[in-house]
């Protein structure tokens, strides 16, 4: 049981980690991104379309292509918004809480014309989509796995896009702390003024850092649905993950490595309760706010520490205006 609730408590956590390595990217650029649910929504329909219009152009399935054409699409998908968002507050100044969650609306509501109209041409009883052979493509595991007892089942048995998301959050530390562009972005983060009077391009880092950081909170919507929900679409199905990542960000304190670990924790609290017997429903949703309790906690501790490295960036959530410095 404890090896189940551990494989159960990951693949939840894979969405929230590759949100909040997608937001931690964002913000440490100064832009605050409250639409990373949408954004994962986006990424999440636009990956299913890619793959519906797919299966019902072909015969047999190419397993290659399953997972690329889907792949592509949420890619496209989540650009787009993340594109939508950089110039709303990077070009045009936009208030960025209120952009953000008008991505959030905006994304959802995407999300759910588009699957509401895909499950109209496939005239299911049920309202959903199911894309088993997409599914299967992107839930093959390492085939050693079976041979390696509990070690094969805590490490070794998750889908390639669970590998990628960690690999990613530790690209992405890497790639703060150890690179020259990335000082440069923790800079702009910081102190967009100063860095410009230094000769870096502001602009350039914001927008680059928004659209790569929602390609990368996309593949979470997209694991969702292909890896998690067995490649079956319902709407408004997402539930609160979106929200729970942007807490992650919090909790991880800006650091993607430290967001790995973070994220399987809250994967494990927000599953929890399906390992308690006798539980009340009121107990149940109980147990779902702990990963909010915790992020609180840990928000607390660390503003009452006052350490730098545990600090948002200086400049997170501020318009930058060149002409005013």
């Amino acid at each position: 049981m404890i090896v189940a609730f551990i494989q159960r408590a990951i693949v939840q956590s894979i969405p929230l980690l590759f949100g909040s390595t997608g937001e931690i990217i964002t913000e440490k650029s100064g832009n605050l991104n409250l639409g990373t649910a949408g954004v994962m929504y986006v990424g999440g329909i636009c990956g299913v379309m890619g793959a519906f219009f797919y299966e019902q152009s072909v015969e047999t399935v190419n397993p290659i292509l399953a997972v690329i054409i889907p792949m592509l699409t949420c890619i496209l998908g989540s650009a787009l918004m993340g594109v939508i968002y950089s110039v709303l507050t990077v070009t045009l100044r936009a208030n960025q809480n209120v952009t953000g969650l008008a991505l959030t609306t905006f994304g959802v509501g995407f999300g759910n014309f588009f699957g509401g109209s895909l499950i109209k041409l496939t005239n299911a009883d049920v309202p959903s989509i199911a894309l088993s052979a997409t599914s299967k493509c992107f839930k093959t595991t390492l085939p050693f796995a079976d041979k390696l007892g509990i070690i094969g089942d805590l490490f070794f048995s998750y889908s390639f896009l669970a590998y990628v998301a960690v690999i990613i959050a530790l690209i992405t530390s890497f790639y703060f702390n150890r690179t020259r562009s990335g000082l440069h972005l923790r800079a702009v983060g910081e102190n967009p003024a100063t860095a410009d009077a230094a000769g870096i391009n502001v602009t350039v880092y914001k927008h680059t850092s928004i659209i790569i950081g929602s390609i990368i909170a996309g593949f979470g919507g997209l694991y969702y649905v292909m890896d998690y929900a067995n490649g079956v679409w319902s709407n408004d199905g997402f539930g609160d993950r979106g929200w729970l990542a942007i807490a992650l960000v919090i909790f991880a304190i800006w650091r993607p490595n430290v967001s790995i670990l973070g994220s399987i924790l809250f994967g494990g609290l927000f599953i929890v309760y399906n390992y308690i017997p006798d539980l009340s429903l009121s107990s149940q949703e109980l147990f779902k706010m702990t990963p909010y309790v915790v992020t609180i906690l840990v928000l607390i501790i660390t503003s009452m520490r006052q350490k730098k490295e545990s600090q948002p960036p200086a400049s997170l959530g501020l318009p930058y205006f060149r002409e005013e410095r």
